[in-house]
């Protein structure tokens, strides 16, 4: 690659690594650009949910505490809750975590593993643009497809940042990092927690805005490009 080129990615790269490295103590960061590439994952979180609550009959792809609330719902009666999306939510989720581990285990790598499955997960997802820009998402068939690919691609991703094991920082579900913002004394801590908050929203607020003016086709290319960014960083960082 020319010089040239290289050097904006060389910015990009002690970019990212700043941002990891002021995440920790000073000279206390041993994740490298991880920490990083983890907030990006969280604004893919924020995005993707707000295609499926907004656009798929409100059913989350990442966060699976809320589905299983949704279906109790669905079953005691509640009209707006689908008695099948949360179900598939769930079983596509649990499959992704389940070849995420069968990775792990088998790489006996957890950076390569995680560099795998964020490739796997962008597939998917360029899968999911695809159904969406060609057979929409107003059909039942279509928002099956969309919520399988969608909910597959985020437990490939919950269970290959869970295997990393970088504290205080999630890309799923905010609820415990809520919990520790407002119960543990201020530190370098409460600063990743609250990067993960923040990213997560920023990402809905984003995704939602895009899906409610143009339709879910901006809002997962969106996702698409940070994933597809993650995937290449992922595979330096190894």
């Amino acid at each position: 690659m020319p010089a040239a080129r290289r050097r904006p990615a060389r910015l990009v790269w002690s970019g990212l690594c700043r941002v990891a490295d002021g995440l920790f103590p000073r000279g206390a960061n041993p994740h490298g650009v991880l920490p990083a590439l983890l907030i990006l994952l969280a604004l893919v979180t924020g995005l993707v949910d707000a295609v499926s609550f907004l656009g798929l009959g409100r059913v989350f792809v990442a966060n699976m505490t809320g589905n299983i609330v949704f279906l109790a719902f669905a079953l005691a009666g509640e009209a707006q809750m689908s008695k099948w999306a949360s179900p598939a939510a769930l079983a596509a989720f649990g499959a992704g975590a389940w070849g995420a581990g069968r990775l792990i285990r088998r790489t006996a790598n957890t950076r390569r593993a995680f560099a795998v499955a964020t490739a796997v997960h962008t597939l998917l997802v360029a899968a999911a643009l695809a159904v969406a820009l060609v057979a929409g998402h107003r059909t039942t068939w279509s928002h099956a497809a969309l919520i399988a690919l969608l909910a597959c691609g985020m437990g490939l991703q919950n269970a290959s940042v869970r295997a990393l094991g970088v504290p205080d920082l999630v890309t799923n579900v905010l609820t415990t990092t809520l919990t520790g913002l407002a119960a543990d004394t201020p530190g370098r801590a409460a600063l990743r927690r609250s990067a993960s908050v923040a990213a997560m929203f920023l990402g809905a607020l984003a995704g939602a805005t895009l899906h409610l003016v143009t339709g879910p086709a901006p809002a997962l290319a969106a996702a698409l490009i940070l994933l597809a960014a993650v995937t290449l960083l992922a595979r330096r960082a190894r």
